[in-house]
């Protein structure tokens, strides 16, 4: 069991630290991010300028090849199928730094404004068996693409695994007025940059050249912002900034379920370790005999370290089979899609190689201990263990449950945190609220006439529509000011556009003044957020002006703030303006009266009424609110099934040494019960011991749990307390445990017939 445990982490690792290592330009290729300063830290953004791209691949030689990029949503058809995909726009150069695996057609397609490139999976959803190359689809209705090439989909443990599509650049560019618009814009962030090096080519060195760009072109901006490249091989695991440093990110848990999956292998070991010294007087007159016949010490340290290679490799095998049994459970905890890599030569050696050091580590103090009895004192019946002979049983006891108390606090810390956070005020009712994404034009030409018809069918409670989603932050602006503001002060504000009812559709709560009225003439005001009117310092807001884009708008209403980003980060201060052009969510608010597959049913009518050409693609608030905890709820699931295997581990090495001491002891027990010992007495006697051990690993693992635990939730602003009562509970949890898993073999000795224990014949 320790060894498929270590297993299934190493298959686990090895998919983490693999991560985007299917590309061959691995090393040299890198995404451009910048350090901007909006207050008193430096912030980090993986969204930039249009023109850096140019200036970067006309002034820099260090960039073998640069690619403007952005993920996008777009329907796509072909006849009467519809499919909402994700892909993005790309500019050429993208396809062959990313490796792309072509299965028919050619890389070179995108070239071409309206060629697109699709994935197979996408391409089988569309044209089933026939070949798409040089075939028509449609893009949100209104476009038509020529297939040119199809690709292999990218691998599940790669930053590109959900882009069903690779769509030209240019066409892009000529389709969104507002993207034309941006192309000379050097201060409108809100695409990515991909690039790759020449060979040689060393990030650090290139990302202090490109740094300044910037600052150095006409009128600089005041948030001073510092580009630089974030190497792939860093993008997975260390993805975190503070400050303008990188702080990691889940390599933090690469080495926790590392060092995890030791532990819980060298508990194993532990048992064998264990059991064999506890077994050693049955074997003690084997040794005597062997070297009173001419075996020396290291034949017998040999033959010990033989027999514990041989259990080591007979495991070995076992725990394949039941990695292979239990990988499918694995897979849905991890959410991940874990093989055993049968064909991987490195799988094999790591396996063989880790064996062969289980087997050395299990073996090693059991055979040098066994190995140094004295051969006369054994054949003449003299030899005792000795009163210390069990401190290192007792000792490796201790390390055992120290580190399985230590994983249970763990585990309780991390569902703790992630319920801390659930329980959060998120300043909206989720309840209900469903967003459908704007893809065509027709969907909001008849928002007032679709509005009517959905109120009047029942359908709905209200609906509205904005220019982000509930449950993700988007568009942000430095373009602000106020009266009180200093000169050295500026902020990033989140800027939402939005239409009349947005309030009462996502039921968010006022704390001052009103919602956007059509009995207003609202096109001047404004609605901030409680962090906003922190930032500005408004002692009475609805008496305030806020110039926004040079335009000055009245401060109506505050609102609570909304948690759109990290549920475990601060809210950052936002504004909410009546822009109906910019819009490009329905937010919409299911009737309270019908059932929910009611109400979408009779949404899903009235939409198709509107837009027929449009599949009816929807999502439900809570459930994409839900998904901001799946790493934590992941890392917690992985824990507790660790924690739970490192118990059990630990309780059938506690169980086979309660056996053979209530073996040890049977005389002494039968004396015990002869002279008038109770049952309870007796259990109590075989089980202290026990009980003591555990004790003094939980005064062990409770400060060093503290201690990995509080720091673990330093990553978090909103996180909660580290409690007493979860050390009680762990403690008390182990204790209970220790004392089922002894007791039956203590009971068992206890009620055995004393006449039957002192025979001896």
């Amino acid at each position: 069991m320790g060894m498929a445990v270590a297993i299934l982490i190493g298959l686990w690792i090895y998919d983490e630290v693999s991560f985007n290592k299917y590309n061959k330009n691995y090393d040299r290729i890198g995404q451009l991010w910048q350090f901007v300063n909006f207050g008193t830290e430096k912030s980090s953004y993986n969204v930039l300028p249009i023109p850096l791209a140019e200036e970067l691949r006309s002034k820099y030689p260090d960039f073998k090849q640069v690619s403007l990029s952005v993920q996008t949503n777009v329907i796509m058809a072909l006849g009467d199928k519809k499919f909402s995909k994700a892909g993005n726009y790309v500019e050429p150069q993208f396809t062959d730094m990313m490796t792309l695996k072509m299965t028919k057609g050619d890389r070179d397609g995108l070239k071409d404004i309206n060629s697109i490139l699709l994935s197979e999976s996408l391409a089988k959803n569309l044209f089933a068996q026939a070949d798409p190359v040089n075939k028509l689809v449609k893009i949100n209705n209104k476009s038509s693409l020529k297939v040119t090439g199809v690709y292999e989909d990218f691998p599940d443990n790669t930053a590109f695994k959900d882009v069903q599509f690779l769509a030209p650049w240019d066409f892009y560019l000529d389709n969104a007025p507002f993207v034309k618009d941006s192309k000379y814009a050097w201060d409108n962030n809100s695409w990515q940059i991909y690039a790759q090096l020449k060979e040689g080519g060393d990030f650090a060195k290139v990302s202090a050249k490109i740094k300044d760009i910037r600052m150095k072109k006409e009128n600089p901006p005041a948030y001073k912002p510092e580009f630089f490249i974030h190497p792939m091989s860093k993008w997975h695991l260390y993805s975190d900034f503070k400050d303008g440093v990188n702080t990691g990110g889940l390599i933090q848990f690469v080495w926790l379920f590392g060092i995890t999956g030791v532990f819980v292998l060298l508990l194993a070991c532990i048992n064998f370790m264990n059991l064999s010294t506890a077994r050693s007087e049955k074997r003690a007159k084997e040794v005597g005999i062997r070297k009173a016949i001419g075996s020396v010490r290291r034949q017998l340290i040999v033959q010990f370290l033989s027999e514990s290679l041989l259990v080591s490799l007979l495991a070995f095998v076992l725990s394949l089979l039941l990695v292979q049994l239990i990988i499918p459970f694995f897979n849905s905890v991890a959410d991940k899609k874990l093989t055993i890599l049968w064909s991987n030569p490195l799988f094999w050696i790591s396996g063989l190689g880790f064996t062969l050091l289980t087997g050395l580590i299990a073996g090693s103090y059991p055979s040098l201990y066994l190995s140094s009895f004295n051969p006369v004192k054994v054949l003449k019946g003299t030899f005792r263990a000795g009163r210390f002979a069990s401190i290192p049983r007792k000792a490796l006891v201790i390390v055992q449950f120290t580190v399985s108390v230590t994983l249970i606090i763990g585990t309780i810390v991390v569902f703790r945190q992630v319920q801390y956070a659930k329980s959060r005020p998120v300043g909206y009712n989720r309840s209900g609220l469903i967003e459908i994404g704007i893809s065509s034009p027709e969907m909001f030409r008849h928002f007032e006439a679709m509005r009517n018809d959905l109120l009047s069918a029942k359908a709905i409670d209200e609906i509205s529509a904005s220019s982000g989603s509930v449950t993700v932050q988007s568009g942000g602006t430095t373009d602000i000011s106020w009266k009180g503001k200093t000169p050295d002060m500026h902020p990033l504000l989140m800027s939402n556009s939005v239409t009349h009812d947005y309030g009462k559709t996502v039921g968010w709560h006022l704390s001052q003044g009103r919602n956007f009225s059509r009995e207003f003439a609202d096109s001047a005001s404004m609605i901030i957020n409680e962090s906003a009117v922190k930032l500005m310092g408004f002692k009475n807001p609805l008496e305030e002006l806020v110039k926004y884009h040079g335009k000055d708008y009245k401060v109506v209403g505050v609102s609570d703030d909304m948690v759109k980003e990290s549920p475990f980060e601060p809210v950052k201060p936002s504004l909410y303006v009546l822009k109906s052009n910019e819009v490009n969510i329905f937010n919409i608010r299911l009737s309270s009266q019908a059932g929910t597959s009611e109400a979408l049913a009779k949404v899903e009518a009235i939409f198709k009424k509107y837009d027929p050409a449009s599949p009816f693609d929807y999502k439900f608030a809570d459930e994409q609110y839900r998904k901001k905890f799946s790493d934590e709820e992941r890392i917690g699931k992985l824990a507790s099934f660790f924690a739970v295997l490192a118990v059990f581990i630990s309780c059938l090495g506690l169980f086979g040494l309660a056996s053979f001491v209530a073996e040890q002891r049977t005389k002494e027990i039968g004396v015990r019960k002869v002279l008038g010992a109770s049952v309870f007495s007796l259990w109590r006697l075989l089980s202290k011991e026990f009980v003591m051990l555990v004790t003094i690993s939980f005064f062990i693992s409770a400060p060093t749990a503290w201690y990995f635990m509080h720091k673990w939730l330093q990553n978090y602003d909103y996180r909660t307390e580290i409690s007493w009562w979860i050390f009680a509970a762990a403690g008390t949890g182990a204790l209970v445990i220790t004392l089922l898993t002894v007791s039956f073999q203590s009971i068992k000795a206890s009620v055995a017939n004393p006449a039957k224990s002192l025979r001896t014949e």
